[in-house]
């Protein structure tokens, strides 16, 4: 199949489109990306231009092709303790964040292919003190099905594990050698802190979150949102956090229109005032 060129005009209908749908905010200088990541797709339906894929995206026979698409104009880049100086902080003030209490619920709310809720059920093991004791939950959220589905089978190659010291791994993964190389595979009880679900973080209704949470992570979401959408974002994190409650954010992130619902701690952690 030749190169499909995409013009002006349907580079701007798909850059509105993921804009309405999921919040990102493409610039002008993206053409060559969203051509280059959904030209498979084309290919896969025999489409010859993006216009006819345009059109597809935004019929009922094209409704199961939206997470495909999203799947591919998003980027998952995670690691397992990714940016150590905010574990190190939580780390430090753990009887201030929790103290005594018995139920504490936690957000991942971009979790990818699952590594930060991992990080998080293994840091809170490893340092919360009386943590069987208590009534633990980690929500972990994502749009990308593709992305998620990795982290609900528990499954990673070896260059995937950097950042997990030997202990961890030992205590938290099973380890087995496949066609692909050694796999490691998150033990039950590691599974067992996680409940993972499919959640647009711009569209999505959260109205049908119930309970406050203690922590909300948003690690490098926002940073492909524009000022509005970032700020209704904060402040629907604020409504869901009780006061004094932490939202995490990605180092080259800050909040700046929203402070007065949110105090900094340390860089890219917020408490909720």
């Amino acid at each position: 199949m030749l190169d499909i060129e995409i013009t002006n005009e349907e580079f701007e209908k798909i850059r509105s489109f993921v804009y309405k749908r999921v919040g990102i905010a493409l610039s002008e200088q993206k053409s060559v990306m969203v051509k280059g990541r959904l030209h498979k797709r084309l290919k896969h339906f025999g489409f010859k231009t993006f216009s006819e894929y345009y059109r597809f995206l935004n019929s009922k026979e094209g409704e199961d092709e939206f997470i495909d698409f999203i799947n591919a104009i998003s980027t998952n880049v995670t690691s397992f303790f990714r940016s150590p100086q905010q574990w190190q902080y939580l780390k430090e003030n753990m009887e201030k964040i929790f103290g005594k209490k018995q139920k504490i619920r936690i957000w991942s709310a971009a979790c990818s292919s699952g590594e930060e809720p991992y990080t998080i059920s293994m840091f809170l093991r490893d340092n919360l003190k009386d943590f069987s004791q208590r009534d633990i939950k980690i929500l972990a959220t994502d749009i990308s099905h593709k992305a998620m589905s990795k982290g609900v089978r528990g499954e990673y190659a070896e260059k995937d594990i950097s950042g997990i010291s030997s202990t961890q791994l030992q205590k938290y993964f099973d380890k087995h050698r496949t066609a692909n190389g050694l796999q490691y595979a998150v033990k039950d009880e590691l599974k067992s802190d996680i409940v993972f679900r499919s959640f647009n973080l711009v569209t999505g209704d959260f109205t049908i979150f119930k309970n406050k949470f203690d922590i909300i992570f948003c690690r490098n979401v926002m940073i492909y949102f524009d000022n509005p959408t970032k700020k209704t974002l904060i402040s629907r994190y604020a409504r869901l956090l009780d006061k004094g409650g932490l939202l995490v954010i990605g180092d080259s992130e800050a909040i700046t229109e929203n402070k007065h619902e949110f105090g900094l701690l340390k860089s890219s952690i917020y408490t909720k005032l």
